[in-house]
């Protein structure tokens, strides 16, 4: 749950009732269960951040293009986008608790394989797998959750998700630096994936004793015409958008835009037909006749396209154009961690409740705002700018993006009815993913471009500045969307 505070994802495609009840045992040790969870969701956002401030030393082990470097965060974003629904699904056919293990296992054996990658394809490859694994565990959360905790409970666990969420999506290219800067044992930018390795360990064992299992009781089955449609659609539109530069943009990259809106146009129809005849789509059909959640899902877009991709070219930035160490740079980034914390807990306690949608605006302008100074800042400083000069505007810009994702999630289902929340968070979270690998792709390439012909400087300054629009373009999209979030504890 690409990069941000993400909603703990669906256990199915409609939120389907469960079958087994949770023992005794996995009842009473329910908070263990959570944190287990926690920690998986924990490697899912670090591991979707913390790549880009390496980019730069992994590259300089392998060589390769800039391509590679958009590619080694894509891939990941890309494959958990395209598998997340399917995975929510797979978990009411074979058990969550079965998929959450598979899922931990295969993850933790991907993190161990790109550490030891030999070359630029083999890391690249080893991403995908990581996010396809990502895919199967991370969206049967919601399920485990509902199956271990009462109804009285649930607020609070759902509600520890924000704070940690988005403190591990920030806090990733911090952690990345210093890994990477610290060189332990010789192993430089290899720390970033083999830290995965314990932590998955400890998961899957205790996953093992905690965690209940439960399956849908629908009789769902899995939707392959549906997964394989959306699957291409998503490939057609990001793969030209990452691979067009470096190639010249050929004709075909052309098409593949041209061809991606009809292919997941007729994903919608093909789900809509499907559950017409009584079957089991991957995606509740009624969602896309909702206006306030379609606009949610352009406002979503928007906000994590702005989001991953400045994350991206500014960790680039900070090393190609600054000249900054991986450790300085992932330093420099604290005041945005810092400022992301205080924001999102302004927002989920006292101003989310109060003011509803007018404070995702406010802080969706506030960062359009936030990233423009910082953009000017760039300008006006060139290639002698310290971290002290950046410090003011990283700041707000995290304080920012905390006042705007502490209430996104909550709005953005709160005009669904309560049987189509289990699907709408699980398209929510698929866009999220989706949103950060076309704001990796198109950023990544404006950014790319412009350096080879202009600079690092004017480079950066250009694709902050549309980020900033993105962010703007979000504020304005909002205004469709739901005034308030539900009562709390509502729809879960």
């Amino acid at each position: 749950m690409n990069d941000t505070e993400t909603l703990p994802a669906p256990d199915a495609a409609t939120a389907p009732a469960d079958t087994e009840k949770p023992s005794s045992a996995a009842h009473r040790l329910r908070w263990f269960g959570l944190a287990v969870i926690l920690a998986v969701e924990i490697m899912d956002l670090l591991d979707a951040m913390i790549v880009g401030i390496a980019s730069p030393s992994i590259r300089a082990d392998f060589g390769g293009s800039d391509t590679q470097i958009q590619w080694t965060t894509a891939g990941y974003t890309l494959a958990f986008a395209v598998l997340m629904i399917t995975g929510a699904r797979l978990g009411d056919i074979v058990g969550r608790k079965r998929m959450f293990l598979l899922g931990t296992f295969g993850f933790t054996a991907m993190s161990a394989l790109c550490a030891a990658a030999v070359n630029a394809e083999m890391l690249i490859a080893s991403r995908a797998a990581q996010g396809l694994f990502a895919a199967l565990v991370v969206p049967q959360g919601l399920g485990l959750i509902k199956q271990m905790f009462p109804p009285k409970e649930l607020a609070a666990a759902f509600g520890a998700f924000g704070p940690i969420m988005g403190l591990s999506a920030v806090g990733g290219p911090v952690l990345g630096g210093w890994l990477t800067g610290a060189d332990l044992f010789g192993l430089g930018w290899r720390t970033i994936f083999l830290i995965n390795v314990p932590l998955g360990v400890f998961a899957l064992l205790a996953a093992l004793r905690v965690l209940p299992e439960s399956r849908s009781a629908s009789g769902s089955r899995l939707d392959l015409p549906g997964s394989a449609l959306l699957s291409t659609g998503m490939l057609l539109l990001i793969f030209p958008l990452i691979q067009g530069r470096e190639l010249g943009w050929p004709a075909w990259c052309y098409a593949a835009l041209a061809a991606a809106l009809p292919v997941l146009a007729l994903f919608g129809w093909y789900q809509r037909r499907l559950a017409a005849r009584g079957g089991s789509p991957l995606v509740e059909p009624g969602l896309f006749a909702n206006r306030a959640f379609v606009s949610s899902l352009g406002v979503g877009t928007l906000f994590f396209a702005g989001m991953s991709g400045l994350m991206l070219i500014l960790t680039l930035y900070l090393q190609l154009g600054l000249g900054f160490s991986p450790m300085h740079a992932g330093t420099s980034m604290i005041p945005w961690a810092a400022g992301m914390v205080v924001g999102a807990i302004l927002s989920g306690a006292v101003l989310g409740p109060k003011f509803g949608r007018k404070t995702l605006q406010a802080g969706l302008v506030m960062m359009g705002a936030a990233v423009s100074w910082l953009a000017w800042t760039i300008h006006t400083g060139g290639t002698s700018l310290s971290s002290w000069d950046l410090l003011a505007p990283l700041l707000l810009t995290g304080f920012a993006m905390g006042i705007a994702v502490g209430p996104f999630f909550d709005i953005a289902i709160a005009g669904v009815t309560e049987e189509q929340t289990g699907s709408a968070s699980g398209v929510m979270n698929a866009n999220q993913q989706l949103g950060a690998s076309i704001g990796v792709a198109a950023l990544g390439t404006v950014f790319f471009s412009t350096a080879a012909s202009d600079g690092w400087t004017a480079a950066g300054q250009w694709a902050m500045l549309l980020s900033a629009g993105a962010f703007v373009l979000a504020a304005a999209a909002a205004l469709m969307m739901p005034l308030k979030a539900r009562p709390e504890g509502a729809g879960h």
